[in-house]
């Protein structure tokens, strides 16, 4: 195959639909708009959510609690995960992120307690659930809050 026998796929290129240009091309004289009215103008049209004047759903709904734009956001990892390191190791947010366990540091990193660790490790982290910190501990490592 040479450079100019190359060809798109069939059916992946569409020509774009030529309006206004006559009746042969099958959207000529309305242009595909319709007859008259508001939206057959040009600029014509009303805004997203009008509805024709009633009350907006948008507007019609009760506002729901709050979202607390200053809330810590902690990046949440399961004691699982920490099997992938060898005993004796050193666990800090610095070293996950080296290693491409998580992809961002956040406001911190929060230690959950789902499934089983098989590893004597010591775990630096901001927060850590009770199970958590009991399957570190029962494996024989440390947990150290930073």
């Amino acid at each position: 195959m040479k450079l100019h026998e190359l060809k798109p796929a069939e059916g992946s290129r569409k020509s774009r639909k030529r309006i206004g240009r006559g009746t042969g091309s099958g959207f000529g004289r309305n242009a595909g708009k319709g007859e008259k009215g508001q939206k057959a103008r040009s600029g014509g049209g009303v805004r997203i959510g009008f509805e024709g004047g009633q009350m907006p759903l948008y507007r019609r709904l009760p506002k729901r609690g709050f979202t607390n734009i200053f809330a810590k956001q902690y990046y949440e990892l399961n004691v699982e995960r920490l099997n992938a390191f060898e005993d004796g190791v050193e666990i800090t947010p610095e070293l996950l992120l080296e290693k491409k366990v998580i992809k961002k540091s956040k406001d911190g990193l929060k230690i959950l307690g789902n499934g089983e660790l098989q590893k004597k490790l010591t775990v630096k982290a901001a927060k850590f659930t009770k199970t958590a910190v009991e399957k570190i501990e029962a494996a024989g490592g440390k947990v150290e809050v930073i």
